[in-house]
């Protein structure tokens, strides 16, 4: 099964801080430093008797979802200090009901989750905490730092990530862009909160993505990467959302690499002063029920902890 490898749809210089390019040979390292052996659905980790989750322990493993199958209630131990990897491919497959508990400490700089429907049809990640984060200076010797979920290129379907917690990261909270120059597949963001993470919390690419009654908080608590970030070639629409940046960075930023896209904002509140961006001819289209004064929020039903989200 392929490991979801980062291609090189490597970030503008636009950003705060260090942009660091992120290449198919660099992620392909990034898994092997953590020595990766393939886990197979449900015979991973150890069950505990009285509790309604399965307990496993980080340590280097990869563990692997594809065609229809369903990976749910786990409590993910990160205190260890090793690394874990979920890859899921194939369709209609589902992710549900995980949380990890304590910062992804590894120094792996990868990707906690690799995900894409490569069959065209519609597969789901929903109810996962991971609101702990990883652990400053959490990177790479090449420089990457830990990534939430990475989108496979490959995805030619569509994905829901839906009530998700994803805090602290220090290479992007959501990275979906790639399918833009691959696959072609959709994503739908949806009643998600993002905070304090690095490049950017929520980063797509392909027409027909959505992002929806989410969040993204960028405050003293850790990394300022932007709130919104569209690649080409679009169209992303944006609604019910609260942005609130702090004024750090940017609020909605569209384009990159010298392609543009359109962004389509409504029923949503930016920071003004971290602003809007449009590059490469983008555009972003605020609505007239747009607003500047956001308040991040926590959607309903997004876990607020490893526990409430494996026992769901």
């Amino acid at each position: 099964m392929a490991q979801n490898p980062r291609t090189t749809d490597a970030s503008e210089s636009t950003n705060t801080g260090s942009n660091r390019s992120l290449t198919r040979r660099n992620y392909v390292q990034s898994l092997a430093a953590v020595a990766t052996a393939a886990v197979s659905v449900g015979a991973t980790g150890t069950a505990a008797a009285d509790e309604e989750y399965e307990v496993i322990e980080a340590d280097g493993q990869t563990v692997t979802i594809s065609d229809g199958e369903t990976w749910e209630n786990k409590l993910i131990d990160m205190t260890t200090g090793g690394d874990i990897i979920v890859t899921a491919e194939g369709t209609g497959w589902t992710i549900r009901n995980v949380g990890f508990h304590g910062e992804n400490a590894s120094g792996t700089g990868s990707a906690t989750f690799g995900v894409a429907d490569t069959g065209g049809d519609t597969s789901t990640v929903e109810n996962v905490y991971l609101g702990d984060g990883a652990a400053e200076g959490n990177q790479a010797a090449n420089g990457h730092g830990q990534t939430a979920f990475w989108v496979n290129p490959e995805h030619s379907g569509h994905l829901d990530f839906a009530n998700l917690n994803i805090q602290g990261f220090t290479d992007n909270a959501i990275y979906a862009s790639a399918p833009g120059t691959g696959g072609g597949g959709t994503v739908h963001i949806d009643g998600c909160f993002a905070a304090n993470c690095y490049v950017s919390h929520y980063r797509v690419a392909t027409e027909g993505s959505r992002i929806t009654n989410s969040s993204v908080l960028v405050d003293d608590g850790g990394h300022d990467g932007r709130g919104i970030w569209a690649w080409s070639p679009g169209t992303i629409e944006v609604d019910g959302c609260q942005i609130e940046m702090n004024g750090t960075n940017t609020a909605i930023d569209a384009g990159a690499n010298g392609n543009g896209t359109e962004v389509v904002v409504s029923d949503t509140d930016y920071d003004e002063k971290a602003g809007v961006a449009e590059h490469a001819g983008s555009t972003v289209q605020l609505e007239d029920d747009v607003g500047t004064d956001p308040e991040a929020f926590m959607p309903d039903g997004v876990p607020t902890s490893a526990e409430e989200a494996a026992r769901k």
